[in-house]
């Protein structure tokens, strides 16, 4: 070798060294080109909600059912299809993991669950898991390595009391693995049945600050997104929900002898106090609904005053301290109530509640920031129902990605999102988890 070339060869080889590869190269630019495949992100939808279908079109596919176990074996196939180290833990979580590049580094969380309530829809949380499968091939055929590894986790049995996050979280009560199940199973024989270990469950428990964050797509469920036409929901937090069961005592009389003004109706003075529960709670601004939806009157009889109600409150919000704060409310309503009827009303709180579970205000900025880079509109919303997410906020930042429900329906065979939105959601959340590995925890870009 000779003339100049020789003389700069050392220099080249320094610069080759010091230049990323290819993976590393298409890293950064898949942060805004990537993008997801919406076809087969449909057709994978559309197979696994053949899984327990039923004859009305719905999905049957309660944890630990047969079809849930069918599902399972569904999703294990693909995972391992994709090159994914997978694994069932003690609790019966299914996690596929894909390796970064960086030894040592905590995982990006990915997931959701795969059973349903009886007689559900397709898209409650099968869509998170397949959206996840999706990204993390997507990620794959771009051969894009990230710094953090991806894993992605199907949690068991989220319909019936979310256990595989409870017990992920260290918080699942020894004494519900004998409980019964949707399945007529156990919870301890169901999660036998999908390769878990009841007996060994608190294995599954991982520490603060082994996860990076959790980050899950989800319908809304609600019909806030499609009634303003908006793509995408920044989840802002996942709502606390405390339950009481309110018993309320008169006197039984009967009804053709007791004149109006001498009775003591228990079930009248139920009906001021589910009038006052929903003036409670509209009366103050936010986004918080308290709700009645069992009542029973007794001795239920037609021509007997009733003398004994027992009906069910709940109250749902962001902030515990509101939800305290409209509990203090009603009950001073109902001892206004209790002196206008002559009755009396006792509030019996019902455990465990569900603590309100913020997301991380920096991956709401990320969120938000990759659907505006895709020329996507957003909201900031609250969910008003539970997800495995509130439990992960044990354990690291939690993130959550809203896409719309047609009509706000879910839990019912009429559940639908259209495909753009699925697969709006997706890029999103294929943004988000590339931002994520980029570093938009501590920038929050």
């Amino acid at each position: 070798m000779k003339g100049p070339l020789r003389s700069i060869l050392p220099a080249l080889i320094i610069l080759a060294i010091l230049l990323p590869g290819p993976s590393e190269a298409r890293s950064d630019s898949s942060v805004t080109k990537a993008r997801v495949n919406g076809q087969r992100l449909a057709r994978q939808i559309e197979k696994l909600s053949e899984i327990g279908r039923n004859p009305g079109g719905g999905v049957d596919r309660v944890a630990f059912s047969e079809a849930d176990i069918k599902a399972r074996e569904y999703i294990l196939s693909y995972l391992r299809k994709l090159g994914l180290m997978v694994h069932v833990d003690e609790a019966g979580n299914i996690i596929g993991r894909k390796e970064g590049k960086e030894p040592g580094l905590p995982p990006i969380l990915i997931g959701s669950h795969i059973d349903t309530v009886p007689d559900g829809g397709k898209y409650d949380g099968a869509l998170g898991i397949l959206a996840a499968i999706e990204c993390v091939q997507v990620i794959g055929e771009q051969k894009v390595t990230t710094r953090y590894p991806l894993e992605i986790v199907v949690f068991s049995d989220e319909e019936g009391g979310s256990i595989g996050s409870l017990a992920m979280a260290g918080e699942l009560p020894a004494a519900v693995i004998q409980t019964k199940s949707q399945s007529g199973k156990t919870i301890g024989e169901g999660i036998r049945s999908i390769g878990g270990d009841p007996a060994k469950v608190a294995l599954a428990a991982r520490p603060r600050g082994e996860i990076r964050a959790y980050l899950e797509l989800h319908i809304e469920q609600g019909g806030r997104l499609d009634s303003q036409k908006t793509e995408i929901g920044v989840v802002e937090g996942i709502v606390g929900i405390k339950h009481w069961e309110v018993r309320i005592e008169g006197v039984p009389n009967h009804a053709g002898t007791t004149p109006m003004n001498s009775r003591h109706d228990a079930l009248l003075a139920a009906s001021h106090l589910i009038i006052a529960i929903n003036q409670v709670v509209t009366g103050v601004p936010g986004n918080q609904v308290g709700t009645v939806g069992r009542i029973r009157a007794e001795p239920g009889a037609p021509n007997v005053i009733p003398g004994l109600v027992v009906l069910s409150l709940e109250l749902r919000d962001l902030a515990e301290e509101k939800i305290q704060s409209l509990y203090l409310r009603i009950r001073d309503e109902a001892k206004a109530i209790e002196q206008k009827t002559g009755t009396k009303m006792t509030f019996i709180p019902i455990e465990p509640a569900s603590r309100p579970a913020p997301t991380d205000p920096r991956l709401r900025v990320c969120i938000a920031r990759a659907a505006e880079n895709l020329g996507l509109s957003k909201l900031f919303l609250p969910s008003g129902a539970g997800h495995d997410a509130q439990n992960i906020a044990r354990l690291a930042p939690i993130g959550m990605i809203f896409i719309p429900s047609v009509g706000g329906i879910s839990h019912s065979p009429k559940e639908y999102s259209r495909p753009e939105d699925v697969e709006r959601g997706a890029n999103v959340l294929l943004q988000t988890i590339l931002r994520l590995d980029q570093g938009c925890l501590q920038e929050g870009r």
